[in-house]
């Protein structure tokens, strides 16, 4: 809160003396800036895992996992691990719509026995050459942890149970636990028998993949019950499993009532546009190019709905301290998702605010992601893969992961004091303090200076994105989005550029 200001002298008074407190230099009246307060006292922990990636195969939709596997050489492409590992995922999870009527098994062992799977919602034939071995030598090589989702009884949907030409595509808790053993037993006999001797562990499986999302399917007491069922058969195959639940559509309350001992973790999803029901939105097919300004200011506003659906489902869980995990989440934009708009570095500036978003609810959210994880066309993707050829290259919203998960702390701590038109999250680890710094200001910076409450600033690091917000990524090379490393002063005054996001590394000491 700003100082009361009902005299010039009274205003230098209390400026004065909120510079002497923090250790700062004095700031005067004539046009020096508000200063950004940290408290660095830790509130809660951060989990790695606001940094996941969500991987699908989904069919003649998007190129995604068969595009970034090279038949040829039946391996992943170069170039996608390359620019993986420069985003960092810390978790990548298999699974999605596909998982209720994916059938493991189909995709494991030798190559030339391997069966074909008809894509049921996406389309198109999978040839099932990546699978389970494939997709945990991934998350090895770019140092994620792998999260699967189990083919939940086809979420109790009739019209997933069998596929057009009448194969069965159900799977029960009997073929969970059996998944659960070829990954992580040291002496599965199956997965030896393929030539894997090593276990391929995998510790999280999520239970249920939107199973609320259709009355056809199972209603919530059943599906809870049938968790039970799961997470006792996965168990007993490995009984150091984490386990996540379907909790969305209001079922989060009863879902653990029923199944909460065996779960540690609820699910929900967020795909969402931010202008649902409003016929001049201009996040819509090419629309946004018109009027750039308007556009700027819908996508500002969207952290808005995005935190409301956050806020919901902790209202839903109530005093229930399982941790809430948000396994799918991204715009979801007229054009099935293909709406250009999210190839803009605008768009990059708006998915920062929902990462802010995450890490101020982090106290109860302790997984999230933001987007598909790569294809060839959709724009909620992370990684967009050029085929035939071509270098793989990050979206806007991989930018903005990518820093921040090269950038943060373990502990989030408060922000007191945030100028106008910046959105600032605040994390600390040991005596290293993180800012994450968003300036919603199109075409106008923000001069500033930080304080942290009771210490001074050693040194510190500012590493910038900054491009014009109509700038699309369309091609890894040439960029208009600029990542810059900076010297941060020791007095803490900075100016952060317009439509920019910042990560500030700072090395801290006590007063």
């Amino acid at each position: 809160m700003r100082p009361i200001q009902s005299t010039r002298r009274q205003f230098l008074q209390a400026v004065g003396a909120t510079a002497a407190a923090l250790n700062l230099p004095s700031v005067h009246a004539d046009g020096a800036p508000d200063a950004i307060v940290i408290d660095p006292k830790p509130r809660f922990a951060l989990s790695p895992y606001l940094y996941m990636q969500f991987m699908e195969p989904l069919g003649t939709t998007d190129g995604s996992v068969a595009a970034a596997w090279d038949f040829g050489r039946d391996c992943w492409r170069e170039d996608v691990i390359d620019v993986t590992r420069r985003l960092a995922p810390s978790m990548m999870r298999w699974g999605g719509c596909f998982s209720s009527y994916y059938r493991w098994k189909e995709a494991v062992g030798p190559r030339d026995k391997r069966i074909p799977m008809l894509n049921m919602c996406w389309g198109g034939l999978d040839t099932n050459q990546i699978g389970t071995v494939e997709f945990v030598d991934f998350c090895r090589q770019v140092e994620a942890e792998p999260l699967m989702c189990v083919n939940f009884e086809s979420d109790g949907r009739a019209y997933w149970q069998k596929d057009p030409k009448g194969g069965s595509r159900m799977a029960g808790p009997e073929e969970a636990a059996a998944w659960v053993r070829y990954c992580n037993d040291p002496d599965d006999r199956l997965r030896r028998s393929h030539g894997t001797v090593r276990p391929c562990p995998i510790r999280m499986w999520q239970i249920g993949n939107e199973t609320s999302y259709d009355r056809n399917g199972y209603d919530c007491e059943t599906a809870a019950k049938r968790t039970i069922a799961f997470a006792k058969a996965m168990r007993q195959a490995d009984p150091n499993l984490t386990l996540i639940g379907w909790g969305d559509s209001g079922w989060a309350k009863r879902m653990l009532d029923i199944a909460g001992e065996h779960l540690q973790y609820i699910a929900f999803h967020h795909m969402f546009n931010p202008d649902q029901g409003q016929a001049d939105s201009p996040l819509r097919d090419t629309e946004y190019r018109k009027d750039p300004a308007r556009t700027w200011e819908h996508l500002m506003n969207a952290c808005k709905t995005h935190e409301a659906r956050i806020r919901w489902m902790r209202e839903q869980v109530g005093d229930d301290p399982t941790p809430l995990a948000l396994t799918e989440c991204h715009f979801a934009l007229p054009g099935r998702n293909r709406c250009e708009v999210l190839s803009s570095w605008a768009a990059g500036v708006s998915n920062a605010r929902l990462l802010n978003v995450h890490e101020r609810h982090g106290d109860r959210l302790k997984i999230a992601t933001l987007a598909d994880f790569c294809g060839t066309r959709w724009q909620v993707n992370a990684i967009m893969i050029p085929v035939p050829g071509g270098q793989s290259f990050m979206m806007p919203v991989a930018r903005v992961m990518s820093l921040y998960r090269h950038h943060s702390g373990d502990e989030a701590v408060d922000v007191t004091r945030t100028p106008d038109g910046l959105d600032i999250t605040a994390s600390r680890r040991a005596d290293k303090l993180f800012l994450h710094v968003v300036n919603t200001n199109r075409r106008r910076s923000v001069a500033t200076q930080i304080a942290i409450a009771g210490m001074q600033i050693a040194s510190g690091r500012v590493f910038e994105l900054t491009g014009d917000p109509e700038h699309e990524i369309i091609r890894a090379e040439p960029n208009g989005v600029v990542l810059s490393e900076k010297a941060l002063p020791q007095d803490g005054r900075w100016s952060f550029p317009a439509a920019s996001v910042s990560a500030v590394e700072l090395d801290v000491r006590t007063a």
